[in-house]
C-alpha cells in the first residue's frame, strides 16, 4: 500500500463525481413520490387535504402536506405528497 499524492484538481474531480452520484440517488428516490400542488381559498384547501387523506391513508401511502404557504391574495398553495401504492 503506497501513499499517492493527488493534485487539487484530482481531489476536486473526485468530489464532483461523488456529488453527482448523490444527486442521481436523490432523483431516483424523489421519483418514488407522487406530488400534487393545489391553490385555493383556505376552506377549500382544508377540505381538499381531508379528501386526500381519506383517499390515500397516511399509514398506507405515507401521505403528508409537504409544504404550504399563504399567497398575497389570501389563497393557500400547498403540495400533497404520497407513495404511489401501498405495501
Amino acid at each position: 500500500m503506497g501513499f499517492e499524492r493527488k493534485s487539487p484538481a484530482d481531489v476536486a474531480h473526485a468530489l464532483g463525481e461523488r456529488s453527482r452520484g448523490f444527486a442521481r440517488a436523490r432523483q431516483t428516490q424523489a421519483s418514488a413520490w407522487r406530488r400534487e400542488t393545489f391553490t385555493m381559498p383556505r376552506p377549500d384547501a382544508r377540505e381538499k387535504a381531508r379528501e386526500f387523506f381519506a383517499r390515500f391513508p397516511k399509514a398506507a401511502y405515507m401521505t403528508e402536506v409537504e409544504q404550504w404557504r399563504e399567497l398575497a391574495d389570501g389563497q393557500i398553495e400547498f403540495t400533497m405528497r404520497r407513495l404511489p401504492t401501498a405495501d
